[in-house]
């Protein structure tokens, strides 16, 4: 089992709008078939940040369910509105070991 997190630094005073469109980002995804495990925000260490966390099977099978979620058209504009609320972003992937 990998475990990914995805930890986006927000724009400040963006917080509410990027909880907001990560709603939709939760709907789009599922009708995709891509699960979202937890969406989180700070509430120690840099302000303004937005964690979204999931998990996979396997490598291969987060790059085969990503490809999926990148190229479908409606995930996409989706991210046109989402990305300029973005300062930076990383990724921390882990094997669950328990």
């Amino acid at each position: 089992m990998i475990l990914v997190r995805d930890i986006f630094r927000l724009k400040f005073g963006k917080a509410k709008e990027a909880k907001d469109l990560f709603k939709d980002a939760k709907k789009i995804a599922a009708g995709i078939g891509f699960n979202f495990g937890k969406t989180m925000t700070d509430i120690t260490g840099p302000s303004y940040t937005l964690v979204m966390e999931t998990e996979f099977e396997s490598l291969s099978d987060f790059e085969n369910k990503i490809r999926t979620v990148f190229s479908n058209s409606e995930w996409q504009k989706w991210y046109q509105k989402f990305s300029p609320l973005v300062e930076s972003a990383s990724r921390e992937m882990y094997t669950v070991i328990e």
